[in-house]
């Protein structure tokens, strides 16, 4: 029956007390006997990509305040309908005026437990993070933004686990591109160029302290050479096709190249790299994959 007589305004000066809120409904954190389906945990419940500006620190001991995309959830035992999703971010901004480190999180992950009754917790904060880098040959200087994340876990022991996700762009000239188009000019003297591609490789790694998103990325530098440039004059493009000859690399080259730099760092715990060679020549793209090789470690 569609009951009619309903006021259909919305009044902006109600006030809302103690005892109203009391009255409300609340399914999400009704009885069991409300549950759909199985009645059996759930690993995480929660919310993704909710924003806010978040500080992170630099090196210089400058603070970079970034829009930031928060996923948190918490782990659901058997027996309950469901969580409260607001106090997911309820929680969070608690610390919105905090600095954020990997380490930071396990805070913010102890406070999901408390607030919302949980054995087990996520979070993974997002970000892009800027920096100024210069042209190879000319005197300009742009902005290189790097996809960031932090995140970590609690799981139902309370053992706490963080990691940071960098990527990195590079160009990847293909060796065996190279010596064919050599090839070709040589013995029939045939204008032949070889072809390289935008690369990226994705690094995650687990710190034994702290290690800041500059220092990640200066080691991906040193272990490929060949990022990709921002402000680019001819000068740079010629330096540019220079570093690609100097440093050639197969999506294997790469994947070896950064565990070298990697396995260095004594700030490094564990880590895991994959390595995209987005192909110019296929339609393909050529895969690299490896880790450290921690036991029980990062896959």
């Amino acid at each position: 029956m569609i009951t009619t007589n309903l006021r259909r305004f919305y009044d902006p000066t109600f006030t809302v007390t103690d005892s109203y809120k009391e009255s409300l409904p609340d399914l999400q954190n009704g009885p069991a006997s409300l549950i759909e389906g199985a009645d059996v945990p759930i690993q995480q419940v929660g919310i993704s990509n909710f924003k806010l500006p978040l500080k992170y620190p630099t090196p210089s001991g400058e603070l970079l305040t970034l829009e930031t995309s928060v996923d948190g959830y918490v782990g659901l035992d058997a027996g309950k309908k469901g969580i409260n999703m607001g106090r997911i971010m309820r929680t969070f901004y608690k610390f919105q005026d905090d600095v954020f480190h990997p380490d930071k999180l396990k805070e913010v992950l102890e406070a999901y437990k408390e607030d919302l009754e949980s054995q087990t917790a996520f979070l993974k904060l997002s970000f892009s993070y800027p920096m100024l880098k210069k042209s190879l040959r000319s005197s300009y200087s742009g902005y290189q933004y790097y996809s960031v994340a932090f995140e970590g876990k609690i799981d139902e022991y309370g053992n706490f686990t963080s990691y940071v996700h960098v990527d990195f762009e590079y160009s990847s000239a293909c060796p065996c591109s190279y010596e064919l188009a050599e090839h070709a000019r040589e013995t029939r003297d045939v204008a032949a160029i070889p072809h390289s591609q935008r690369s990226v490789a994705n690094i995650t790694v687990q710190l034994n302290e702290e290690l800041f998103v500059d220092e990640m990325v200066e080691i991906c530098r040193e272990a490929l050479q060949t990022e990709t440039q921002v402000i680019v004059k001819r000068e740079d493009e010629q330096a540019f096709a220079e570093m690609n000859g100097a440093y050639q690399k197969f999506v294997e080259d790469a994947a070896r190249l950064l565990y070298d730099e990697l396995n260095k760092e004594s700030r490094i715990r564990d880590f895991v790299v994959r390595c995209a060679h987005l192909e110019s020549l296929h339609s393909h793209d050529a895969v690299s994959r490896i880790c450290k090789g921690v036991r029980n470690g990062l896959r």
